[in-house]
């Protein structure tokens, strides 16, 4: 299976349910490390669903935000969700973006650059629509660690299923880590590159809470346990609810980590 062939990124509703809901507690961390001024015009790259836009809209004073995310269907639900006369969507690739140069005050993006083809066009494309002394930050899970609800996924699919390390984030997004996005971002050539950490807590109210988004077929892992037969499905969800750190009273309390990484132009 063509990993990068099997996501799948199509439904709003469906992506929102799976980890769109933890998008935002995210967002408004790494919005407070970046600690802009009010009044900045922002580009939103990867927009997906919304989720940064919304915050950005919520907690930054914007002059305007603009959103890009390749997924006409993503863009929909944002431009359905998020009413604010702020802010405009567009459909566009992050690699090649209809955005003047130097004309963005603030460009971040949110948990998509590892899904870029060419993640350094894109970082590239980031600093080049910046202006002077304009900032370029982006976060990704931290798949291979401490993104939680993946990794309990990913690691009981390997376990039944060796082929399935293929398609693991952990293994497929080698970008995932401080040290590689310091480098993509000083290497398009940014200034004052850092790294943090953002942890944010995803509590599941019971199993069904944690395993019902990944029938939805949105996103890598959900797409994986769609493309399982009903015998391995089960199996994988067996596993699963004897591994999770289930409470007595059926929560489930993990957590999900996300690296970001900023510059100045």
């Amino acid at each position: 299976m063509d990993a990068a062939r099997s996501d799948k990124w199509d439904s709003g509703e469906l992506y929102e349910r799976y980890v769109g809901r933890w998008s935002r507690p995210v967002a408004r961390g790494f919005l407070g490390w970046l600690e802009q001024a009010p009044e900045r015009e922002w580009l939103d790259v990867g927009c997906g669903t919304g989720a940064l836009t919304e915050t950005i809209l919520a907690l930054c004073e914007p002059r305007a935000v603009t959103g890009v995310d390749p997924s006409a269907g993503y863009i929909e639900f944002a431009k359905t969700h998020l009413r604010d006369g702020r802010m405009q969507f567009k459909v566009a690739d992050a690699q090649t973006m209809p955005i003047d140069s130097a004309s963005v005050d603030v460009v971040v993006s949110g948990l998509v650059l590892n899904f870029i083809p060419d993640p350094r066009k894109a970082s590239a494309e980031m600093r080049r629509v910046a202006r002077p002394s304009g900032v370029v930050a982006a976060y990704v899970w931290d798949y291979a660690g401490k993104m939680e609800l993946m990794r309990h996924f990913w690691d009981a699919a390997v376990e039944l299923n060796p082929k399935a390390a293929d398609l693991d984030e952990g293994r497929r997004f080698q970008i995932c880590k401080p040290d590689r996005l310091e480098t993509l971002f000083s290497a398009a050539g940014l200034k004052e590159v850092e790294t943090c950490t953002i942890d944010v807590p995803t509590v599941f109210r019971d199993f069904d809470d944690y395993w019902s988004p990944f029938l939805g077929g949105q996103a890598p892992a959900p797409g994986y346990n769609m493309s399982l037969n009903e015998a391995e499905r089960a199996a994988l969800r067996e596993l699963l609810h004897r591994r999770l750190p289930i409470r007595p009273d059926g929560s489930i309390h993990l957590v999900a980590r996300a690296w970001a990484v900023k510059g100045r132009v």
